[in-house]
């Protein structure tokens, strides 16, 4: 990990270079579990569990945060993920086809499923760390298995997320999953240890801790 120099490269602040798309209503909790329950559906006997991670703010609805969410964001462990992703969603409006964006560092799609942007992509930057969201190890170790439906959805650590957020310093983001968090088992290793990865400052992460009444 070279510290902040290299924490925009994630996965929703690499993508000033992928087409645009039109605004799409914003997503509730029944919706987005109708939406994951077609891609399941699309994905059996496709994809494997171990190929992808839920991310991003739909993730953090999934799991009962209160936070806003307009698409859906699936991480594959592999471009060729992307491409049978891609294969088993043929039936739907391919809004971005596979292809490397952000200068050769994302393969990234984009599919419209039920009127919501589902979006898959790899994020291939070099990292040591193991606690990032997207990056590196730290979603492929840390995450939870959701059900939706008759299947399980797994979906990266909050503590993960929380950390991706407060880099990225969106307090509508980060100020209401801190107070659904503090209800949560939370562990606090391992929020600090993402928080460190991103290069927060240390009097900040103590008071992230603090608000969590984890320090």
């Amino acid at each position: 990990m070279r510290g902040r120099g290299d924490s925009v490269l994630h996965s929703r602040g690499m993508r000033e270079e992928e087409p645009k798309m039109q605004s799409r209503s914003t997503l509730d909790r029944q919706r987005l579990c109708r939406v994951l329950e077609v891609v399941l559906d699309a994905l059996d006997g496709v994809l494997d569990e171990s190929d992808y991670r839920l991310v991003g703010t739909s993730a953090a609805m999934l799991v009962g945060a209160p936070l806003h969410a307009g698409d859906i964001d699936f991480l594959m462990r592999e471009r060729c993920a992307v491409d049978r992703f891609g294969s088993a969603l043929s039936a739907f409006v391919c809004e971005v086809p596979p292809q490397l964006i952000s200068g050769g560092m994302q393969y990234f799609a984009r599919y419209e499923i039920c009127g919501i942007s589902v979006e898959a992509s790899t994020i291939e930057v070099a990292t040591s760390s193991d606690c990032l969201e997207v990056s590196g190890t730290g979603p492929w170790v840390y995450f939870t298995r959701v059900p939706v439906g008759m299947r399980m959805v797994p979906v990266v650590r909050m503590e993960l997320r929380l950390a991706t957020e407060l880099a990225r310093d969106r307090p509508d983001r980060f100020e209401p999953l801190i107070a659904w968090m503090k209800e949560q088992a939370t562990d606090a290793d391992l929020l600090q240890r993402a928080m460190m990865a991103w290069g927060l400052p240390e009097e900040r992460q103590q008071c992230v801790l603090a608000a969590l009444q984890l320090g």
